[in-house]
């Protein structure tokens, strides 16, 4: 059985201060985006893994695939497989590529071998959360705005359907300590709450990531990628998540233009 984990964009995201446990409290609206990568299993007579595509500086064993086949399996009578994951979505790139991964498996395999048991979303969200702190978004994988540690979920109505939308992502992978150690939290002065009463065109007036400045003045070619988009005529464009990938998005096709050693990719939004 195959299926297709895709990517999230962050519209806007608050860094609003350092918790107890370590996380920062976070705000940020998710949306999914159709950049996918390709997760297949089959019946084995032992578990394998595959990775093709996109290349991931990482052991097997260390790929969030397997680490959701592992979970599930301390629960659930989970057969031995072949594990296919074709990447597309880059790493190292705020689109959560990783998390779309494990999150996918997670509901791959409760599909298949749950033998007659009922997993529910809610909890494969508390699985996928021992995961990683977004992967339970893509459990049910709708627009929502996300607060806590990036782990609580308020969905939303705002729709972006029909908007084009164009991902580049340089030659530069910023790991999450990096952009943390970089970053000062703030109270935000917009809610986020606030987007579906505003046009798109409005919304680099009033929203920020919070990642982007420290990052923009290290790594000044991101700073210029998303200039670039404004510049094409974009309606909206940010860095996702804490970086390094930029996204623009366009009401018309546009031609996007070609960066030396960037990856890139286009689409349109559902």
């Amino acid at each position: 059985m195959i299926s297709f984990p895709n990517a999230k964009i962050n519209i806007g995201l608050h860094v609003i201060g350092k918790r107890l446990d370590g996380y920062h409290s976070l705000e940020s609206l998710f949306y999914p985006v159709p950049l996918q990568d390709a997760l297949e299993v089959a019946l084995s007579e032992k578990t394998s893994f595959t990775q093709t595509g996109y290349p991931l500086e990482i052991m097997p064993e260390n790929n969030l695939v397997m680490k959701a086949y592992a979970l599930l399996s301390e629960k659930y009578a989970i057969p031995p497989l072949r594990i296919f994951l074709k990447k597309t979505i880059p790493s190292g790139a705020g689109l959560g590529g990783g998390s779309a991964d494990a999150a996918f498996m997670l509901r791959l395999l409760s599909q298949l071998y749950k033998n007659g048991q009922t997993i529910s979303d809610l909890e494969l969200m508390k699985m996928a959360e021992s995961l990683g702190a977004d992967c339970p978004f893509f459990i049910q994988n709708t627009p929502a705005i996300v607060t806590g540690k990036g782990d609580e979920f308020q969905k939303t109505d705002i729709s972006l359907k029909g908007y084009h939308i164009y991902i580049v992502k340089p030659p530069i992978s910023i790991s999450t300590r990096e952009a943390y150690a970089m970053v000062t939290p703030q109270k935000p002065s917009f809610s986020l709450h606030e987007l579906s009463s505003m046009p798109v065109h409005e919304w680099k007036h009033v929203l920020k990531n919070d990642f982007e400045p420290s990052i923009f003045k290290k790594y000044p070619l991101i700073e210029a990628i998303k200039n670039n988009f404004y510049s094409m005529g974009a309606d909206y464009a940010s860095m996702s998540g804490s970086g390094s990938a930029v996204f623009g998005l366009f009401k018309r096709n546009v031609i996007p233009p070609t960066y030396t050693d960037c990856y890139s990719w286009k689409g349109i939004l559902e």
